[in-house]
């Protein structure tokens, strides 16, 4: 199973990156997914539902313990032609 994942992390700050955004960047980084979309409105990966999962799991502690308010996200389930 393939999933995609689009994310942001609150609050934002226009002027300089939050520490909660540089984590996510991080965390997304280092996971073995297949596809890394990061911008400064949102950010979305896509990989196999075990590497994705893994992420997501590391990507909302490291997160929240970095000062993120919210963190929101959608996970789809994608097919090959769904890129």
């Amino acid at each position: 199973m393939r999933l995609r994942v689009e994310f942001t992390t609150e609050p934002f700050d226009l002027d300089e990156a939050p520490a909660h955004a540089l984590v996510a960047r991080e965390v997304i980084e280092v996971a073995e997914l297949d596809a890394v979309d990061v911008g400064p409105f949102g950010n979305t990966v896509e990989g196999g539902a075990d590497a994705v999962l893994t992420a997501v799991d590391a990507l909302l502690r490291r997160t929240l313990e970095a000062g993120a308010t919210r963190v929101s996200l959608q996970l789809n389930v994608i097919g090959e032609g769904d890129r």
